[in-house]
């Protein structure tokens, strides 16, 4: 049951994520001049989500110690700690795939 509850939410802060990616996306369209600043910070937030999402069952996998953690509250830290490794990851330069998606959102503005 919690992990059903867990997984819901996690999934309703991906679907979040994408329609404030969206909206964002929606802002400098409308604006009718490129800024680019927002583009870039759009492609790393797109970065920052998708590592996290990839960094995710590799926590999942580490055992908690019942005495000092474990339960509820170590499960919301770690899901919130897995999505601050996957921002600061992006910020320092990721894996490049805000670069690529970068570009690809300059085009179709462009275009």
């Amino acid at each position: 049951m919690q992990v059903q509850l867990i997984d819901t939410a996690q999934s309703q802060l991906l679907d979040f994520q994408a329609q404030a990616a969206q909206a964002r996306l929606a802002e400098i369209r409308e604006g009718g001049s490129i800024d680019k600043a927002k583009i870039r910070q759009t492609a790393e937030d797109f970065e920052a989500v998708f590592l996290s999402q990839m960094l995710k069952p590799m926590f999942d996998t580490i055992e908690t110690d019942s005495f000092f953690g474990g339960g509820r509250a170590e499960e919301i830290y770690r899901s919130q700690m897995v999505e601050e490794v996957g921002k600061a990851m992006a910020k320092s330069g990721g894996i490049g795939i805000a670069d690529t998606v970068y570009k690809e959102l300059l085009k179709l503005q462009e275009g």
